[in-house]
């Protein structure tokens, strides 16, 4: 196993130091070469993917960095103890990559995405590997709870794979969604997805209990064209910004400056979520020239990133509706030490809900308010292991304190970190966390089978349409 690990680091460690904008420069341009684009057009598309990702860190980083200053003012203004500070996603990617594990991991995916695509079980050709920290962190987190490798790379292994099953199953409706013809190549692996299930519970419960709520729900876009700036992405970080301002007793000039910064930030991600598309344009066009010529026309999708969906106004609607929820669930939430800082701004969670929804922004927001807890508690329970490995990897914050724990509020992949802590404790024998693992992941199985089944019945529909 080490010498797998030691060629996995051989392979990507150079690739990996690079950054994840430079890493998935590189990575779409080959691909695109490979699909017989020409180099100048899959150069050009890779580095439109590489500024895409690039400026959407950028304006997270402002965003969570000037909403983490207003909501340190308020804990310190209430006295209200919540002590696992939310560092928000990008130290937790680093703190992942920094285990060589990560990169056995990527390796042990890659693996098994060309054995699907071989076996033809999937039509997705996953290129988004610096996500793979989503993945590798649940590994990781069972090894920390007591699974060996053997153990934990099972674990990866059957999560991956219903990983890229949920990309063809999405595919439809992302093209629904972004009103993108079907053969668009755009589609994810994202962990962000994986909650998709639990959401659908929900949704049905709205289909039998609660249908006439829809007819007062409103789309978040055509709500902007009727009222203008009011209903704008720009107007919706006013209202944030002022909002949690308010809450953190903070000066007017600090509120003003919290409200403008919330509102270009909101608007911008808007502007380049649209980057994302026009990056996998020459691929797109290489991929359906290949799969004409060499698969008879079978159609091959590929796993980006999430953000192609950032242009969709409910996203934002219900993430910034999300927000004061979920302050103050953490408050009140029995179990719960984890203060949203980083992850005031739902990204974690509102994609999903927009997908499983399509757009019914009335649902988005109370399945959302609803599943929040498992993401609390989620970020609790794993608060020791990320603090731990912080140091380890010399990622752990300047300024706190060193008895300090840190985690993430919003991070993708709840569910699957309470499998890690019960596979990894069913591991040292205990008979207990043996039977609660077993049902623990029965039950993951057969709600995503019942998931899928629900989504084919969905495509079905929209192929309908089409014809």
């Amino acid at each position: 196993m080490s010498t797998i690990i030691d060629l996995a680091n051989t392979i990507f460690q150079p690739l990996i130091n690079l950054g994840a904008a430079p890493l998935m420069t590189i990575v779409l341009t080959i691909i695109a070469l490979f699909f017989k684009v020409k180099p100048t057009r899959a150069l050009e598309g890779g580095l439109k993917l590489g500024i895409a990702l690039t400026g959407i860190g950028a304006i997270i980083g402002i965003l969570t960095t000037a909403f983490s200053g207003a909501m340190a003012d308020f804990v310190q203004r209430t006295g209200i103890s919540l002590n696992i500070t939310d560092v928000g996603w990008a130290p937790l990617a680093t703190i992942t990559w920094g285990s060589p594990y990560t990169l056995y991991f990527l390796l042990v995916m890659v693996i098994v995405n060309v054995i699907m695509l071989a076996l033809n079980k999937t039509n997705t050709l996953d290129v988004d590997i610096f996500d793979i920290w989503h993945l590798s962190i649940v590994g990781l987190f069972a090894i920390f709870c007591g699974a060996n490798l053997l153990v934990a790379s099972a674990l990866v292994i059957f999560i991956g794979i219903l990983k890229i099953i949920n990309s063809d199953l999405m595919k439809p409706t992302f093209n629904d969604l972004l009103n993108a013809p079907d053969e668009n190549p755009m589609t994810t692996t994202h962990m962000n997805y994986m909650v998709n299930p639990i959401i659908m519970v929900f949704d049905k419960i709205f289909d039998k209990i609660f249908p006439w709520l829809d007819k007062y729900d409103f789309d978040a876009a055509k709500l902007n064209n009727k009222i203008g700036f009011w209903g704008s992405k720009f107007a919706i970080g006013i209202y944030l910004g002022i909002f949690v301002g308010l809450l953190a007793g903070q000066t007017p000039t600090e509120i003003f400056s919290l409200a403008f910064t919330a509102a270009v930030c909101l608007e911008l991600f808007s502007l380049i979520g649209a980057w994302f598309i026009a990056a996998v344009e020459p691929l797109s066009q290489g991929i359906t020239d290949f799969a004409n010529k060499h698969l008879k026309g079978r159609t091959i999708n590929i796993g980006l990133d999430w953000p192609f969906l950032a242009g969709r106004a409910e996203i934002w609607a219900a993430a910034n509706v999300l927000a004061p929820i979920m302050l103050l669930e953490a408050i009140i939430l029995p179990g719960n030490k984890l203060l949203p800082l980083g992850g005031i701004i739902a990204m974690g969670v509102t994609p999903a809900l927009l997908v499983v929804t399509r757009g019914k922004l009335i649902r988005m927001i109370v399945i959302g308010a609803i599943e929040l807890p498992l993401f609390l508690w989620s970020g609790t329970l794993i608060a020791p292991f990320v603090t731990e490995t912080a140091k380890k990897v010399g990622a752990f914050p300047a300024g706190l304190s060193e008895n300090a724990l840190i985690s993430h509020t919003t991070m993708e992949g709840p569910i699957e970190k309470f499998l890690g802590y019960l596979v990894g404790n069913a591991s040292q024998g205990q008979i207990e966390f043996i039977l609660y693992a077993a049902l623990a992941l029965a039950a993951y199985l057969l709600i995503f089978v019942w998931y899928a089944r629900e989504m084919k019945k969905r495509n079905a529909i929209y192929a309908e349409k089409k014809a």
